[in-house]
């Protein structure tokens, strides 16, 4: 119950800094948004205090390891791979434009 406590009062704080934001509509836009930054910032803090927050947290710390485990294609590779695509999208336009017009083609032919 606690924690549904403090995603709502987080969920809260985020709403009272976009209105925060239109509140101020008369004062310079700095403060406008400060409004905004701080209610998410003290939101985020408070939904970081819930179970929920911690078990996020923890989810985006070994998202992190894992994404430092991952072996990258150097420069090279992407290249090379990003120029075969390239290739194929073009084959494959060209193939269906060819197929399009022969379809079309065909049906005046057959219509006329």
């Amino acid at each position: 119950m606690a924690d549904k406590i403090k995603i709502f009062l987080a969920m809260a704080l985020v709403v009272a800094g976009v209105a925060g934001f239109y509140y101020l509509g008369e004062y310079a836009m700095i403060f406008r948004v400060a409004a905004v930054l701080g209610g998410l910032a003290v939101g985020a803090a408070v939904f970081w205090m819930s179970a929920p927050g911690k078990q996020f947290h923890e989810y985006a710390r070994e998202s992190v390891a894992e994404t430092k485990k991952v072996v990258w294609p150097t420069r090279k590779e992407t290249l090379q791979t990003t120029g075969i695509v390239f290739a194929f999208v073009v084959v494959m336009a060209l193939f269906l434009w060819i197929v399009d017009a022969g379809l079309l083609w065909f049906v005046q032919k057959l219509m006329s």
